[in-house]
């Protein structure tokens, strides 16, 4: 047996460790990435429209390889952001959904934007996540060229590891102009993933629930 040395009241001892307790920082996520050189992409950018029989000598055209420069380089530059949890005070133990996030990526095979939505929840541990960063993780892992899967498992494994909930759920449905513009052109379609983890996965009714709010079928 263990002793531990007496401190009083109980109420003492809660308000003791609360005061006791250390801010936990937050977390800065920062994408990290070997540099952009936009002079460089401006001119690989004017040889691609001339080496497709585009000329860009008119006054229309002449700033189109700066322009898609800087475009493809917004769309790869996730901005940074603060992931801020607090502590789970309440013990709440019920879902938090955030829907119908906007997702804007680019398909890895074609670079054609991928558009849509992304419905992110979890069920709190002991700290629960400021609502705005589930965008912000969203948005951090689709600055890049992606597949929607991975986008979806990406979210979901990062949340779990940083954010150590009960579960975590993911679904994107979104349009991918791979397949609306070109090829099959099957205008109108679109693609849904999902990623289940924790209690989210293994547990039933929790799951009937997410997929539910969300639209999805179980």
């Amino acid at each position: 047996m263990t002793e531990r040395p007496h401190r009083g009241t109980a109420r003492t001892d809660l308000r003791d460790e609360e005061e006791a307790a250390p801010v936990r920082p937050a977390l800065r996520v920062v994408h990290e990435s070997e540099g952009i050189d936009l002079a460089a992409a401006e001119a690989a950018a004017g040889q691609f429209l001339n080496a497709l029989g585009i000329s860009t000598a008119s006054e229309s055209l002449r700033g189109t390889p700066g322009r898609m420069a800087r475009a493809y380089a917004e769309l790869f530059s996730p901005r940074p952001f603060d992931l801020t949890t607090f502590p789970n005070d309440e013990g709440y133990d019920e879902l938090v959904l955030a829907r119908r996030i906007p997702v804007r990526t680019v398909c890895e095979h074609h670079l054609l934007p991928i558009v849509g939505t992304a419905h992110v929840g979890y069920l709190p541990g002991a700290r629960i996540l400021g609502l705005s960063k589930l965008a912000r993780v969203v948005e951090h892992f689709a600055c890049r060229p992606q597949v929607q899967e991975r986008l979806t498992k990406q979210v979901a494994d990062w949340l779990q590891t940083h954010l150590e909930p009960k579960g975590v759920g993911v679904v994107v449905e979104a349009e991918h102009a791979c397949m609306t513009l070109r090829g099959v052109q099957a205008t109108g379609s679109s693609t849904m993933t999902s990623t289940l983890l924790g209690l989210l996965r293994s547990d039933a009714r929790t799951r009937s629930e997410f997929l539910g709010l969300t639209g999805a079928t179980s």
